[in-house]
């Protein structure tokens, strides 16, 4: 999969969560639950969706790493 492709599919996710938010202003670096305004109960629910997306297991103690869209784009590349 394309970086560009995943990077659009981790957007419709995020989109759903908080649709209000602006995503193209949201640095690649910067904590999504800062960013979006969301609590923990929401992350979960993005954690969830990427898993149904894409597959991927995130256990909980790798949060820290899923924590920003660079970090979201990192992992499912690994």
């Amino acid at each position: 999969m394309k970086n560009v492709d995943a990077r659009d599919q981790v957007f419709a996710i995020l989109h759903r969560i908080a649709p209000e938010a602006d995503l193209n202003r949201i640095s690649p670096d910067e904590n999504l639950r800062e960013a979006l305004d969301i609590d923990s109960f929401d992350f979960l629910n993005i954690m969830i969706a990427l898993h149904d997306k894409f597959g991927v297991d995130i256990p909980e103690s790798d949060y820290r790493k899923v924590s920003s869209l660079k970090g979201i784009l990192d992992y499912l590349r690994t």
